[in-house]
């Protein structure tokens, strides 16, 4: 019996789909039973213990008011955490949400720019160390980067949408923005880019920013309870997260304007300055802020020589030796760590190829998470965190490279006319 046109390619975006499942489970074994290092996963993993047990976020170790990070990772990961051991199935929500990615940039790729390109960008996300390694730790980055992924599906879709399917498009835009905020503050740069780039490609239809509005809308509801929330409970105006003043302070200090730090964050420099932890997080995250930004006054000279290496850091042209150690803090192995970022140097230069071969619209587009990620390390720090929201863009562009430069390989070994 013939195979139907299109099985073939759905067959191996699920054998791909597969292969990612089985790498991220692998890694979530070896993780089994151990316990959480002492960085911000305790944060996430605790807060999500408070939520099943009716508590809602407040502070691990004092009572007051809790919003270090945004909640949406904490409330996933709710719903697991009970018994002994519970990080180990709070480890599992992000594997989970790790294979869905793989998933998405498959069938985004394969809209975008056919099955061969499907394939090869699912395969590459599927054992891409910089995507694996996150999933399975207590964070949010596998959850951010897939919410990035599919705002970027959702933006596309509602940028080309006919009056029929317009209003459903622009309201899953903007769900997926909003809970991308709720997942990474940051993240909250990302919205009006992505809704101007769809205003922009939909302005000779009719009324072309009135659906834009919507979305907008949309996201703004989405987020609109967490902060409200946090209005009504801390002391100094909260919207997203009362992280900014610690963020601030460990990038803008003396051990990270020189020396190996440069350019990276430092728990030091928050601890030292005189760091109290009954202190309420509003007052403490504006009086840290305030502090940060007057040692950046008092060192203006040194500040671009710092912007550069914290742009450097991200991109994997300077400090491998702390961003390692810094990585290894979070749980990531360090085999893993440097496998990720010579494959990232590989991708970034096929995805320099697939920028080539992408149209305009669709390369402004997966440009964007990129800007993000550049501008949250020239705000605040350097580091491979701050470039995930961008990972899935260098992979889709990177399939995209990788596919054109095996066309061209192919096309050079065909025999020429003589």
């Amino acid at each position: 019996m013939p195979v139907p046109e299109e099985s073939a390619p759905r067959r191996s975006l699920r054998v791909v789909v597969g292969v990612a499942l089985a790498v991220r489970v692998a890694y979530w074994l070896t993780k089994w039973n151990r316990a959480l290092l002492l960085n911000d996963s305790w944060y996430y993993s605790g807060q999500a213990l408070q939520l099943a047990h009716g508590t809602w976020f407040r502070e691990l170790f004092v009572d007051q008011p809790g919003a270090e990070h945004g909640p949406l990772t904490s409330i996933l990961m709710a719903p697991v955490s009970y018994g002994g051991h519970y990080w180990n199935w709070q480890r599992l929500v992000t594997v989970a949400t790790g294979v869905a990615l793989v998933w998405v940039i498959g069938r985004m790729a394969h809209e975008w720019w056919g099955p061969r390109v499907a394939v090869v960008a699912a395969s590459i996300a599927a054992v891409y160390p910089n995507l694996w390694m996150n999933d399975g730790l207590v964070m949010s980055e596998s959850i951010s980067t897939l919410l990035v992924a599919l705002s970027l599906w959702a933006a596309w879709r509602a940028a080309h949408a006919g009056p029929e399917h317009v209003r459903r498009s622009m309201l899953l835009l903007g769900a997926a923005l909003g809970l991308a905020t709720l997942a990474r503050s940051e993240l909250a740069l990302f919205v009006p880019l992505v809704l101007v780039w769809v205003g922009l490609v939909r302005r000779r239809s009719s009324a072309p920013w009135r659906p834009v509005l919507a979305a907008t809308v949309v996201a703004g509801l989405v987020v609109a309870p967490w902060v409200g929330f946090n209005l009504a409970r801390f002391e100094r105006p909260v919207l997203l997260t009362t992280n900014d003043g610690t963020t601030l302070l460990g990038a803008n200090c003396g051990d990270v304007y020189h020396g190996p730090n440069l350019g990276g964050w430092s728990l030091a420099c928050v601890t030292d300055a005189q760091y109290r932890q009954d202190e309420e997080p509003s007052v403490r995250s504006a009086r840290q802020r305030s502090q940060a930004l007057h040692f950046v006054r008092g060192h203006l000279r040194s500040l671009p020589r710092v912007v550069v290496a914290r742009v450097a850091r991200s991109l994997d042209l300077y400090g491998f030796t702390n961003l390692v150690h810094q990585d290894t803090g979070e749980e990531r192995p360090e085999w893993a760590v440097w496998a990720g970022i010579v494959m990232f140097w590989l991708l970034a230069i096929a995805a320099a190829f697939g920028v080539r071969r992408t149209g305009r619209r669709l390369r402004w587009l997966l440009v964007l998470p990129v800007v993000v990620s550049l501008a949250t390390s020239v705000l605040f720090y350097g580091a491979h965190r701050i470039r995930s929201s961008a990972e899935p863009a260098i992979v889709l562009l990177a399939a995209v490279g990788v596919v054109s430069l095996l066309d061209r390989w192919a096309a050079s070994r065909l025999p020429q006319p003589e």
